[in-house]
């Protein structure tokens, strides 16, 4: 699609370019203000009368009006203007649900801190999306990836499968069910868009762990895959985490047997396994953008 190309493009320019302007556009303050309106209709009601809002599907007030009101627009724009308006739609929905930070900042600030107060606050800003909240290697490596797929890879494959409603939608859910608007929920709201939003990142979640098969070593990702129970169906993204970690010792033990095959004595900068997650993502990305420009290519999409 060639509009997710340019759109993508756009979002890590951005992202790279003008960080802090690219954080501005992704604050969904009506979204939050949406949210807060609903909190006070509901708010005076008795327990056993909580309203729709306050329950576990509450998620669906929250997050559909706006998905059908983006939707109805790019009905509305579609063949308009030889499909101007439609692109321009597309590219600023993908901009505004990308992030909301750049990935790839906040890894090499991780990686950069030089004191401990400074660490624990580019972690913190890495783990924003989820993740474990332990500072180990390990779980870092995971938070990488998993930050991968909710800044990244699950707005791109919910824009490429319905277009901007579906990009939209997928952050909105995400902001309530991880982010930072849970706060203005029930626990009930919250525990029922976080299954829903676990079901939405399960097919993405499975392409990226495909991806790091053919971007890295498929055999060591295929086993961590089967032993984390990825050929399961269930509402649990937890099988990517072991795939990266899986893939990141792999890709290190490689390199060190290439080093000392050629005699050579490997010299790694700050935190190896992190740099590694990171281009791993970036190889994965960029498996997906060729895939879509072959597509466009073949005119199979357009």
């Amino acid at each position: 699609m060639f509009t997710t190309l340019v759109a993508v493009l756009v979002a890590l320019a951005l992202g790279h370019v003008a960080p802090a302007a690219a954080v501005a556009l992704r604050r969904f303050a009506a979204y939050r203000h949406w949210l807060q309106w609903l909190d006070r209709q509901g708010g005076g009601q008795a327990n056993e009368h909580r309203g729709f809002w306050r329950g576990r599907h509450g998620w669906v007030v929250a997050v559909l009006p706006w998905v059908l009101l983006l939707a109805l627009l790019q009905w509305a724009l579609h063949d308009r203007l030889y499909g101007l308006p439609s692109l321009l739609l597309g590219i600023a929905t993908l901009v505004i649900c990308w992030g909301p930070r750049d990935l790839d900042r906040d890894v090499e600030t991780v990686i950069d801190a030089d004191d401990s107060h400074t660490r624990h606050a580019a972690i913190a800003q890495l783990q924003s999306a989820g993740g474990s909240l332990q500072e180990d290697v390990g779980s870092l490596v995971e938070a990488t990836v998993l930050n991968a797929l909710r800044r990244w890879f699950a707005v791109l494959f919910w824009f490429l499968l319905l277009g901007p409603a579906g990009a939209l939608g997928y952050r909105l859910l995400a902001l309530l069910a991880v982010g930072p608007m849970r706060s203005l929920a029930t626990v009930e709201t919250v525990v029922g868009a976080r299954q829903v939003l676990g079901w939405l990142e399960w097919p993405v979640a499975q392409l990226m762990s495909l991806s790091m098969a053919l971007v890295g070593n498929f055999d060591t990702a295929w086993k961590a895959w089967r032993e984390a129970h990825g050929n399961q169906w269930a509402a649990s993204t937890v099988f990517l985490g072991a795939v990266a970690r899986a893939s990141v010792s792999a890709e290190l033990r490689e390199d060190a047997h290439d080093y000392s095959e050629a005699g050579m004595v490997p010299v790694w900068r700050r935190l190896p396994e992190l740099r590694d997650a990171m281009s791993l993502v970036w190889r994965m990305l960029l498996l997906w953008m060729a895939a879509l420009a072959v597509l466009v290519i073949a005119g199979w999409v357009t």
